[in-house]
C-alpha cells in the first residue's frame, strides 16, 4: 500500500518538473480540458446508473488509489466496482440526482475535481433515501485520454459548516 502512495507522489513530482519546463497551457486548452473532465465526471455517474461496469472501470488508471466513504481502508482499481455490485446484489438500483461542481484545477497532465453529488439507491418500489456526497478525483492524462488516479469521498453533513 505504501508503494502505491509513494508511486503516486513520485508521479506528481515528475509531472510538476515536466510542467515547469514545458510551455504553459493556453486558456483555450485549459477550457477544453475542463470541459472534457466535467463530461467524464458526468459519464462516471451515468455508467453507475446504467450498471455499465466495463465503461465505469475504463475511467480508472491501473495504478489508482483512493478512499471511498464506504470503505474502512483505501482501495485500488480491482475494488472500484464493489460498492456498486454490493448494492445491486440487494436488489437496489442507483439513481443519480443533483451534480454540483465546486472546483477544478488543471496543471499540465493532472486535474483535480471537487463536487457534490446527490444519489439514491432505490428498491423495486422506487423508494430510497437521498444522500449527498463530497467527491474529489485526481485525473492524469494518459495519451489522449484522462483516467482517475486518485480520489476520496465523504458524506455531506446534514448541516454543513460553510
Amino acid at each position: 500500500m505504501r508503494f502505491y502512495v509513494l508511486l503516486f507522489c513520485a508521479c506528481l513530482l515528475g509531472s510538476a518538473e515536466r510542467t515547469l519546463s514545458s510551455e504553459p497551457t493556453t486558456p483555450a486548452q485549459a477550457s477544453s480540458d475542463e470541459h472534457t473532465i466535467w463530461n467524464l465526471e458526468h459519464a462516471y455517474w451515468q455508467y453507475v446508473e446504467k450498471n455499465d461496469l466495463a465503461g465505469y472501470s475504463n475511467l480508472w488508471h491501473e495504478d489508482f488509489l483512493g478512499w471511498p466513504s464506504i470503505s474502512f481502508v483505501p482501495v485500488g482499481k480491482d475494488q472500484i466496482t464493489d460498492w456498486i455490485t454490493s448494492q445491486n446484489s440487494k436488489g437496489l438500483t442507483f439513481k443519480a440526482g443533483e451534480f454540483k461542481p465546486a472546483a477544478i484545477k488543471i496543471t499540465g497532465d493532472f486535474a483535480f475535481t471537487c463536487y457534490w453529488i446527490t444519489l439514491r439507491w432505490v428498491d423495486k418500489r422506487g423508494e430510497g433515501a437521498a444522500h449527498t456526497l463530497r467527491i474529489t478525483h485526481a485525473w492524469v492524462r494518459s495519451g489522449k485520454d484522462w483516467r482517475i488516479i486518485g480520489g476520496m469521498s465523504m458524506p455531506e453533513p446534514e448541516s454543513p459548516a460553510r
